[in-house]
């Protein structure tokens, strides 16, 4: 990716400034990580087993463990290393309950997390072509991301997208016992998974709400998560549950903070639900869709 700053006149190349140790990156993810990745910091540099783990963090929306590495060298197998600390997650589940209740203000339980939504971050300035085909199956909970800083003190943050033609890791889990372990608990999700067993216009239905989210704006993400699908610029602006008889939507936006004139969100700042925000609305059909892009178009 190329950065320019742009005069009256011309634009200037920006210049990247290379970072000069892991640790630069390291810190400033752990720095800004609610911001980056939306994720809380629970220990840094958490050693379990004779392994470190650069970084531990907790996903408050997905109530699941998040483990961050950092690399600089585009040597190591990205794959063998996540299902190694994903394996190691699973298997020593109460020590990292222990380490969120002593690092952090608020303490859990067992229960209270989602161990089939963990997942490994791993955090470059750059990732080989086979790392990130090694990483290329929709079902993988391994993600990378690529960080450069330029001169200005400009960063720059690329997650790497899986390709809409991802294939499924299940056919090689049977030739690794680590991965078939770790896969049988842990699950990524997918849309297709939210659309199984939902009739034609519910699908069609929800195809019309996506498309007129996407046209909002560029650069909007879609992220299936277990309850829900989230659209995503930065944050999360609206997240969608496929239910058998329509769709249950959320707005990304707190409390008094929604200009709704016709009042067809409802307040759930007070009451449990799924998606993020403070603005629940039911839909059945496409009569309001202009108008519910107004709303979601404010959480942008």
């Amino acid at each position: 990716m190329k950065l320019y700053t742009k005069t009256k006149n011309n634009i200037t190349l920006l210049k990247e400034v290379p970072f000069k140790l892991e640790k630069d990156i390291q810190n400033l993810f752990e720095s800004q990580l609610s911001e980056l990745v939306g994720l809380k910091l629970v220990k840094s540099e958490f050693t379990i087993k004779n392994k470190r783990i650069d970084t531990l963090a907790f996903d408050p929306q997905n109530k699941a463990f998040i483990i961050i590495e950092y690399k600089r060298s585009k040597s190591n197998s990205v794959v063998d290393q996540g299902f190694t600390y994903l394996n190691l997650m699973l298997e020593n589940k109460a020590d990292f309950i222990v380490e969120y209740n002593e690092s952090c203000k608020d303490s859990i339980q067992r229960k209270d997390v989602d161990w089939s939504q963990t997942r490994v971050i791993f955090v470059s300035t750059s990732f080989t072509e086979n790392q990130k085909l090694a990483t290329n199956f929709k079902d993988i909970a391994i993600e990378l991301y690529e960080v450069k800083q330029y001169e200005g003190e400009i960063i720059a943050i690329n997650p790497i997208k899986k390709s809409s033609s991802a294939t499924s890791i299940q056919p090689l889990t049977e030739k690794d016992e680590a991965i078939k372990n770790v896969t049988r608990e842990i699950k990524v999700y997918s849309e297709e998974d939210h659309l199984a067993n939902k009739s034609e216009e519910i699908t069609e239905l929800y195809e019309a709400y996506k498309d007129a989210i996407l046209n909002l704006a560029d650069n909007i993400e879609i992220q299936a998560r277990k309850d829900y699908i989230a659209f995503k610029k930065n944050s999360n602006i609206a997240d969608i549950t496929i239910q058998r008889k329509g769709l249950k939507m959320w707005i990304n936006l707190k409390k008094d903070n929604l200009d709704d004139p016709k009042k067809i969100t409802r307040d759930v700042s007070e009451t449990g639900h799924w998606g993020n925000g403070d603005y629940e609305l039911l839909i059945t059909d496409t009569d309001n869709l202009e108008y519910i892009m107004s709303l979601v178009k404010q959480a942008i």
